[in-house]
């Protein structure tokens, strides 16, 4: 009876979105018209506590619906009243659900590094915008050598959210590989690592330069899918099977806060080694985990 249950799944997600969209998109609507600083400090916490209510409540139905068999292993010295930088791989939606679920109660409020695409989306897309979520555009290597002044569209989007960063605790989540994993886009990549895709060290860098010195650290999460299944309807039908999240506390290194990604070529080069060397790592968990 998964199927029954995945229908239930749904109404019980479009429920709960539905619920909150309400007023969000209220508040998002009189953040549109009142430009006023004052007045968008006061919306902005709002909001902050309308999408926490989202993703407590979401949390609820799956642990009580769902019943998953999540493994969650976590650092004692997260805090909900300091700025954090959350780095992840990427296999899935459900990885958003799997981080929020294991990583809520624990940190501040999320802000996910998202796709300009995904802005069309109803509800959410007006959400994320309010809420001042980096709003990405994704260009590729080509464009990039021919045309070098895109890069700094997505600095722009990341100097909004940071502007602002005084107002409240943020957690700031970054998927560094800035796709799903798929064994077609592994091999179109060439990518040197067994279970991951090449990542990105823009998006990472830009918030270190920006606020490194206001980050209490680096919350490095491995997801292992190895014994589960990661795509989102098999969640929604409880059939995900056991996922392992293993998150763990890195100390900033001096050299990285302040830095000139874009224009530094010594500081890029040594920004991309320490991130190929944080994916090699786990890569080898994940090759570990899936030996035993």
């Amino acid at each position: 009876m998964a199927w029954l249950k995945g229908i239930i799944s749904i109404v019980l997600l479009t429920g709960n979105t539905l619920f909150w969209g309400i007023p969000l998109v209220t508040l998002s609507l009189l953040k549109l018209v009142l430009p006023f600083h004052p007045v968008q400090r006061q919306l902005l916490k709002c909001l902050n506590r309308v999408a926490s209510l989202w993703i407590t409540t979401n949390n609820l139905w799956i642990r009580h619906w769902l019943k998953p068999d999540w493994h969650i292993s976590l650092p004692d010295t997260l805090s909900r009243d300091r700025h954090w930088l959350v780095i992840a791989n990427h296999r899935s939606w459900t990885d958003v659900f799997v981080l929020l679920y294991a990583l809520h109660a624990h940190l501040p409020m999320p802000r996910f590094f998202i796709k300009r695409e995904l802005i069309w989306v109803p509800i959410l897309g007006l959400a994320w915008w309010a809420l001042e979520f980096p709003i990405m555009r994704r260009y590729s290597a080509s464009q990039l050598q021919r045309r070098p002044h895109l890069a700094r569209h997505d600095l722009k989007a990341t100097q909004k959210l940071l502007t602002h960063i005084d107002r409240t605790p943020v957690t700031i989540y970054n998927f560094a590989e800035g796709t799903r994993f798929t064994r077609t886009k592994h091999e179109q990549q060439q990518s040197p690592y067994q279970h991951l895709l090449k990542p990105r060290a823009g998006g990472c860098a830009q918030v270190m330069t920006m606020m490194g010195h206001e980050l209490s650290g680096i919350i490095d999460v491995t997801l292992d899918y190895r014994h589960g299944r990661p795509r989102f309807r098999d969640l929604l039908c409880g059939r995900s099977a056991r996922i392992s999240l293993k998150a763990r506390q890195l100390d900033i290194p001096g050299w990285m806060p302040g830095g000139d990604y874009l224009n530094d070529t010594h500081y890029r080069e040594r920004f991309q080694a320490w991130i190929n060397a944080l994916w090699q790592e786990k890569d080898q968990q994940l090759a570990c985990t899936t030996a035993s």
